[in-house]
């Protein structure tokens, strides 16, 4: 493929600890990790370069162990940012496994396990064709790992951010639990959150808009789907200004 046909060179792709549990209630399904990564293999042979942020939330979630009085929120926070990490070195086990150079870059410096997040460093490493795996969030409690996935997109200058999710895109409300939900193909960030859509947080969705990131929803239980995505196809919702 010639390279005028990939629309994006740069991508950040952005997975729920939740997609990595497959059929099962907790942990890590070895199966769904395969998967992905297979797709993964086949974005980078058409030369595209790719940062990977994923959440924790199927290990723990510190949001809800707080909301419960299970534990203080920071401490929660940084539990789950551990959880990130243990889904990241998952991640890349998978990948090399199949032959994709990679590397895991944490910001919470753990030096026997993975890189400490540094820009340039990050940016050298998708320069020389290595699978880039954001871990720990952005180090800081209170943030969610979708704000990670904004900042780091607009750190690494991606030109897109990809959301991968349980459903075809975004709807106007659950399509799990209301058979009237309307597809919403396209839409722009303030509709997002004067609607409160949840296609992130708020945070994140702010930082997409005052930088002008495009982000693409998409259903990651589809096979194929972020190939296609990334060879032009036209799938799942488009947030832009």
């Amino acid at each position: 493929m010639t390279a005028p046909e990939i629309p994006y060179r740069r991508v950040l792709l952005k997975l729920s600890g939740e997609a990595l549990l497959g059929e099962q209630s907790f942990g890590i399904d070895p199966a769904v990790v395969a998967r992905i990564a297979r797709e993964i293999a086949q974005v980078r042979a058409l030369g595209v370069e790719l940062g990977v942020v994923i959440g924790g939330g199927n290990i723990f979630r510190g949001v809800s162990a707080a909301a419960r009085g299970g534990v203080d929120r920071v401490t929660g926070d940084h539990m789950g940012m551990l959880s990130t990490v243990i889904n990241s070195l998952a991640f890349q086990d998978a990948l090399e496994g199949i032959g994709v150079e990679t590397r895991v870059l944490s910001a919470i410096k753990m030096d026997q396990v993975a890189e400490p997040f540094i820009r340039r460093r990050a940016m050298r490493h998708l320069e020389k064709g290595r699978v880039v795996i954001l871990a720990a969030g952005t180090g800081n409690p209170y943030f969610t790992t979708d704000t990670a996935a904004a900042l780091r997109a607009m750190e690494l200058r991606a030109s897109v951010l990809l959301k991968a999710t349980k459903v075809d895109g975004v709807y106007d409300k659950d399509p799990e639990t209301h058979d009237d939900a309307e597809f919403l193909p396209e839409l722009t960030y303030r509709e997002v959150l004067r609607r409160g859509l949840g296609v992130m947080d708020a945070t994140a969705i702010s930082l997409c808009m005052d930088n002008d990131l495009p982000i693409v929803v998409f259903n990651l239980l589809e096979e194929g789907n972020i190939l296609s995505l990334l060879e032009g196809r036209r799938i799942g919702s488009v947030v832009t200004s």
